[in-house]
């Protein structure tokens, strides 16, 4: 039987290609680079503060540029939206990563966040999004990946930190697909309305676990801080919002993915933590991995 032609990318999809590409070295690299500054932020901040801390002032900033750029406020189904992203991604998503990070290395949470994308996947397919084929493939290629790095920098001997991240990781995975079908607002002020919300929610906590601004703050953490604020929140975050309202939920979640490559690599030259050739090799595995999804979203675009 003779197969339909393939339907050659409208004019607007070639449109997104750029903003894609570009959401996506943001997400891969910079959020690569959040686990070291957290690391160091969580040296002279409590964790769950200095999560919320960075949420806040992030979320403000860019909800006061886009005010004042004319965009409309949140109603209130979009507040309660917001929120619930915020709690899944930003609390939950987040926060717990901050506290695990105490104690276990920073290469090693972002391995364990690798598990998002499968996580993703599966929550996708409840709402009838299954991957694709390639998808698929790439997913299972950056399991195996993950596998051997979490086998080399072996997550048992933190198992609270261990069980807190898997936490985090499903956490993560629901709030990124449940956002494609909650009333949110528009744009960039969604990404601003989570953050107000979800870094509200996090000193909340705080104050309610007794956590206390420290009499003097580090300069290295205080610079972790401002740069978790600026790069992490406000650029990584919107590109992340970005992506999860433009491409398939197995290409938006990828990072996690690329992440540990980033990570590892920051944490070995400067943070001292140890790479060995077994982790390379994972390493390449989980780069193979993200290159067959991002052809499988080619596909399916």
């Amino acid at each position: 039987m003779p197969q339909p032609p393939r339907q050659r990318p409208t004019p607007a999809d070639d449109a997104r290609y750029g903003p894609v590409a570009l959401a996506l070295f943001i997400v891969y690299v910079v959020w690569g680079s959040t686990y070291l500054a957290m690391r160091f932020a969580v040296q002279g901040l409590p964790p769950l503060l200095m999560a919320g801390s960075r949420f806040l002032a992030a979320g403000a900033i860019l909800y006061l540029i886009l005010r004042l750029r004319g965009a409309p406020p949140p109603d209130r189904f979009q507040w309660l939206g917001a929120a619930l992203v915020g709690v899944l991604l930003l609390v939950i998503g987040n926060g717990v990563v901050a506290y695990a990070i105490q104690w276990v290395p920073s290469g090693l949470a972002a391995i364990e966040l690798a598990t998002v994308p499968l996580w993703a996947a599966l929550f996708a397919g409840l709402w009838g999004t299954w991957p694709a084929r390639l998808e698929w493939l790439g997913i299972g290629l950056g399991l195996i990946g993950m596998v051997l790095l979490n086998w080399e920098g072996d997550l048992r001997a933190y198992p609270a930190g261990a069980l807190a991240l898997l936490l985090a990781a499903v956490s993560w995975a629901l709030g990124s697909i449940w956002s494609r079908y909650l009333t949110l607002p528009a744009g960039l002020m969604a990404a601003a309305a989570e953050m107000l919300a979800g870094g509200a929610l996090l000193i909340g906590l705080s104050a309610v676990f007794g956590e206390r601004l420290p009499a003097s703050l580090a300069p290295s953490a205080l610079g972790a801080l401002l740069y978790l604020v600026v790069f992490g929140s406000l650029v990584g975050f919107s590109a992340y919002n970005y992506l999860l309202r433009q491409v398939r939920p197995a290409l938006a979640t990828s990072n996690a993915y690329v992440n540990p490559v980033v990570a590892v690599g920051l944490g070995a030259g400067l943070g001292g933590e140890q790479v060995t050739g077994t982790a390379m090799l994972a390493l390449l595995v989980i780069l193979a991995g993200v290159g067959l999804i991002a052809l499988g979203r080619q596909r399916s675009f």
